[in-house]
């Protein structure tokens, strides 16, 4: 445990910054998993409509730093490649 005082402030930002950072990380995890429960059902139209939904919030963790830019690029392209895999 820290002794300063500043380290012990820094230690209970870092304990709040820390839950933030998963429960957004969590929110885009749910999302893309919306998108795949969709595309599994093959229901194509909402598949596309929760996959808009998604890509801004992806985008929006990746500007916060808390997805790598590669990661997100990755998880957007395997959703869109699986909602084309979707017969109409």
């Amino acid at each position: 445990m820290a002794n300063i005082k500043s380290a012990r402030k820094r230690a209970r930002q870092a304990v709040t910054r820390r839950a933030h950072n998963m429960s957004q990380r969590s929110e885009v995890r749910t999302c893309i998993k919306k998108v795949l429960a969709a595309v599994e059902a093959g229901d194509r139209e909402v598949a596309e409509a929760r996959y808009k939904d998604a890509v801004p919030m992806i985008d929006a963790m990746v500007n916060k730093g808390i997805l790598h830019a590669n990661k997100a690029a990755r998880h957007k392209s395997r959703l869109n490649a699986k909602i084309r895999g979707i017969q109409a």
